[in-house]
């Protein structure tokens, strides 16, 4: 049966190529009103002394992460052992409702979140912000991982449970009905609908397009640049990244985990192997690259100014890359067996960890320990950007680096696009209704932008995915702070049956 479907999605996907050579211009005009609109309202310079106005976006992100951070009591850095042995499987309640296990659906989770944003993100944030901007991306990490707890606990709290086990959760479930138990059951509809709408638009764009249009990029350059065979037949790639990812999804969230939970930790560790050869063989360029990382974070030569500068960029890169606060990785989530909402919330605290502590982080480091683009330890000055400033950080070190990171790169673009298709559907079957046909029309969408965005140019696609992506933090936040109490109190009735013995690790 799935071979047919796969045959029959193939089908669709092939006439794109009639039109392909000429879809760049349809996108850029078909996405940059909606982009430009958006954009206007989330990106709107809030003014602030000594600087040219912060994005209002990346203020609404980071006082809320900050607030959850201080009303939990730092429970990003008090919850964290706790939160390990719960991933670990030490209170796995195997008959508890839901798909899968804490540990599968952090993997899912982490596969949406660590992607191309950690590889092209991080070296835009760098070229752009310097060696300070990595300083602030991991301070939006640790603030973030409190983002997350409220968010992956809510989603939890209010999913609907199917008799055949499918869970539906996320922010959509948690708006309505959160507020609907505060008599304000009209507007949390109004906030569930609007961020379905930006969830949906935001996995065709920076869960999709943005995936597969920077893994191309690195392919044609690690295969040839203009002679590569795939340097005008990106429409080809995207067909065949389609069929890979139409093999993973078809069968909802427990063939997606079966994925996920082997791939993540795979790639994981390839992508880290190799950033730490990198480093290690630069080993004594370590001592400046940090130096270089805190005297851009703090520097008093560049002003407040220059200073806050280097903040937003490091921000804004990071919560694009862990998406603390924008409320995605709820739905993932929201599918773990449990019976206590919150335990998955503290499982969730590794996400943005994971994520931006540590992946975002170590390419950092190897971006300015190489040196290159005129950032870092003896800049050379080469004025690269994207996935390609990373690329051209790991050659230094070695010659074929770069095609273990190509490889990486497709890992992380094609997990990302696996794990977006799911957040995708959930928002698209919660607007449109449950049912196969709902969920198929959807999936066939998402493998139809997929071939897109491999045969449009970076610019209306990066757009295009920020405007959306950001604009999900919208209703979002506001109903974490309403629903912030509820999570305190399920998060107190746990650490008490914790405390009582009513609550036992199981292994």
């Amino acid at each position: 049966m799935r071979e047919k479907i796969i045959a029959a999605v193939l089908l669709i996907l092939l006439p794109i190529y009639s039109f392909a050579e000429n879809i760049d211009e349809t996108i850029n005009n078909a996405v940059r009103p909606i982009s430009d609109a958006v954009f206007a309202v989330i990106f709107y310079p809030i003014p602030i002394p000594f600087t040219e106005g912060v994005p209002f976006i990346l203020l609404w992100l980071i006082v809320a992460a900050t607030f959850f951070t201080v009303y939990f009591k730092f429970i990003n850095l008090r919850s964290f052992k706790l939160g390990y042995n719960l991933l670990r499987g030490r209170y796995d309640e195997p008959n508890a409702p839901g798909e899968v296990t804490h540990f599968q659906a952090l993997s899912t989770a982490v596969s949406g979140t660590v992607g191309l944003g950690n590889i092209a993100g991080v070296a835009t944030a760098v070229s752009l912000g310097g060696a300070g901007a990595t300083f602030w991306m991991i301070i939006a990490g640790f603030i973030g991982m409190s983002s997350k707890f409220v968010e992956c606990t809510l989603g939890v709290k209010y999913r609907d449970i199917e008799a055949d086990g499918t869970a539906h959760g996320g922010p959509m479930r948690y708006l309505s009905k959160g507020f609907a138990e505060r008599g304000m059951g009209g507007f949390g509809k109004v906030l569930a609908v609007f961020f379905a709408i930006m969830c949906i638009g935001a996995s065709w764009g920076g869960g999709n397009m943005y995936q597969v249009n920077q893994s191309l990029e690195q392919v044609v350059t690690m295969t040839g640049g203009e002679a590569s065979f795939f340097a005008d037949r990106g429409w080809l790639f995207g067909i065949i990244v389609a069929v890979f990812v139409a093999i993973s999804i078809l069968g909802g969230i427990k063939s997606i985990v079966k994925v996920t939970s082997r791939l993540v930790p795979f790639m994981g560790l390839i992508y880290m192997v190799s950033c730490l050869f990198i480093i290690l063989i630069n080993y004594s360029n370590i001592g400046a690259a940090f130096g270089q990382i805190f005297a851009g974070a703090f520097s008093p030569e560049a002003g407040l100014g220059g200073l806050v500068g280097v903040l937003i960029v490091g921000f804004q890169r990071a919560g694009f890359s862990n998406e603390a606060g924008i409320g995605s990785a709820s739905i993932a989530h929201s599918a773990v067996k449990t019976n206590h909402p919150v335990t998955e919330g503290l499982v969730a605290l590794y996400e943005p960890f994971i994520d931006t502590v540590v992946v975002c982080t170590m390419t950092a480091l190897v971006i300015i320990i190489s040196g290159v683009d005129g950032v870092g330890v003896g800049a050379t000055g080469e004025g690269l950007k994207g996935i390609a400033l990373t690329s051209s950080a790991f050659e230094s070190g070695i010659s074929w680096f770069p095609y273990v990171l190509t490889f990486a790169a497709v890992l992380f673009a094609f997990s990302s696009m696996i794990s977006w298709s799911y957040y995708g559907m959930r928002a698209w079957t919660y607007l449109f209704g449950h049912g196969t046909k709902q969920e198929m029309s959807y999936k066939i969408l998402f493998l139809v932008f997929i071939v897109v965005g491999s045969s449009v140019k970076l610019g209306a696609v990066l757009d295009f995915s920020d405007a959306m992506l950001f604009a999900m933090a919208l209703p979002n936040v506001i109903g974490l702070y309403f629903l912030a109490p509820v999570v305190k109190r399920e998060l107190n009735n746990f650490m008490a049956k914790i405390k009582s013995g009513e609550v036992k690790p199981t292994k």
